[in-house]
């Protein structure tokens, strides 16, 4: 396992790291059959464990916690909040309410006085930027958190909140957590020319792009099965839509290009991301210890020819499909600010 720096924090992570959105309900419900995955990480070298309160509801943090029994100090563990996890109002978004509850009940289920990173899991455009920040600055004095950081922030978001913690004198934001992947390379284009400059880690998620990546779901093959994430999001998986037409046309691409590399094509997915500078670790999320023993005892690295052919492939800055989903931010969702209407 090789290290990187995350950003300019300090602390030197994995460059693959473990994600644990597939512990617990959500997609493997065998509490010892996740500890296996999680040790299986650490005896190869993985030092970064990343999980969020929303996960199976505060069951993933739940199992990271017993888990980590013993092995506490040797990790760099990281969780996320913002959303709710019970109805009602209040109960999620990034006000100061709300954070200092999902940090203190994050706490107690990964049974720790404090997490290394703490990251806002999504935008909150009804939450000023400096609540946040004073927020999390607060947090961070008490000890009860290290650096903190974002989760699929647009590249002027970033910028704002550098702005705003540096004209009220508090600490910014030291980490972000896109997606990023061979099929979508969107944030080439704005989000990593930002967080260079700004000395930002970077987190990667979804390599293998909910599924498409591991070779198995092949345009053709009626028997394919999409896998499990495919229960959370499958109007991603339907072959009749154009979006998946165009990811599976580039996944038969794909598939040549990891073969003449001699590797396999979800080690060629995982690899990818660490061949930008930006880039401090790529958080893998197995649901099986298979899963993820076949990326971390088969790790590629790209040369230039490769990395000249992934472009042909999918150029620099596109996507083939939008990696998030998340609800469209007012601006464009009320009519009312987007539109001058003269007085009657």
């Amino acid at each position: 396992m090789r290290y990187r720096h995350l950003g300019r924090t300090g602390l030197e992570v994995s460059e693959y790291a473990l994600g644990t959105m597939m512990f617990g309900s959500a997609g493997n419900p065998d509490h010892e059959a996740c500890a296996r995955i999680l040790h299986a990480a650490l005896d190869r070298g993985v030092n970064l464990i990343d999980t969020a309160d929303m996960y199976s509801a505060g069951e993933s943090e739940e199992i990271v916690g017993k888990a980590l029994k013993g092995h506490r100090d040797d990790v760099v563990l990281a969780t996320k909040g913002h959303y709710p996890l019970t109805e009602g109002p209040n109960r999620g978004g990034n006000s100061r309410r709300h954070l200092t509850r999902a940090v203190e009940a994050s706490l107690r289920r990964l049974d720790t006085d404090h997490l290394d990173v703490y990251q806002i899991h999504r935008p909150d455009w009804d939450t000023d930027l400096t609540e946040t920040l004073a927020t999390l600055t607060d947090l961070q004095q008490a000890g009860k958190i290290g650096v903190f950081g974002c989760s699929v922030y647009p590249a002027f978001e970033l910028v704002e909140a550098q702005r705003v913690a540096d004209r009220h004198g508090l600490r910014p934001f030291r980490t972000e957590q896109p997606p990023y992947n061979l099929l979508a390379r969107g944030i080439e284009r704005d989000v990593l020319v930002v967080t260079e400059r700004q000395g930002m880690g970077v987190l990667t998620w979804s390599p293998l792009a909910w599924g498409f990546l591991t070779g198995r779901y092949r345009r053709g093959d009626a028997t394919a099965e999409p896998g499990a994430r495919a229960r959370l999001r499958p109007e991603w998986f339907d072959p009749a839509d154009p979006v998946t037409a165009r990811k599976l046309d580039a996944v038969e691409e794909l598939i040549k290009v990891a073969e003449d590399c001699g590797t396999s094509l979800p080690a060629l997915a995982a690899a990818f991301p660490l061949s930008h500078r930006a880039v401090s670790a790529v958080l893998l999320g197995p649901r099986t210890e298979d899963q993820l023993t076949s990326i971390l005892d088969a790790p590629a690295r790209l040369d230039e020819a490769t990395l000249d052919r992934i472009d042909a492939i999918v150029p620099p800055g596109s996507n083939v499909y939008e990696p998030t989903a998340p609800a469209p931010p007012p601006w464009l969702a009320d009519p009312s600010r987007r539109r001058y209407v003269e007085p009657q």
